[in-house]
């Protein structure tokens, strides 16, 4: 099986989701980045319980190219500690997952 990561952000705006998909995809370090939103997330930051509108991105993400996409989204991402969070696809359609895997070469 292909080695794919699942990799989930969520970002105060749609302007800065679609930035960050699209120089994802456009260096190849994502197949896919699907953008959902608006969300409603509640967290405690400072102290603080705070509530917020947020767009979460669910990026398809070959293996060999995890650090360089979690580095990008670090670079692009406005908050002080943006949410990165990565997760193994261990099951999957076998040619979706070659798909993403492919994507990731250099092109």
């Amino acid at each position: 099986m292909a080695d794919v990561f699942q990799v989930e952000s969520t970002v105060d705006s749609p302007e800065e989701a679609q930035k960050i998909a699209a120089a994802l995809v456009e260096q190849r370090l994502a197949a896919c980045v699907q953008v959902i939103g608006p969300i409603r997330s509640t967290f405690r930051w400072k102290g603080k319980v705070e509530d917020a509108e947020e767009h979460l991105l669910l990026c398809k993400v070959p293996g060999k190219r995890l650090d360089e996409a979690t580095a990008l989204i670090e670079q692009l991402h406005s908050y002080d500690v943006p949410e990165i969070l990565a997760f193994e696809v261990t099951h999957g359609s076998r040619s979706y997952l070659e798909w993403v895997a492919a994507e990731g070469r250099d092109g």
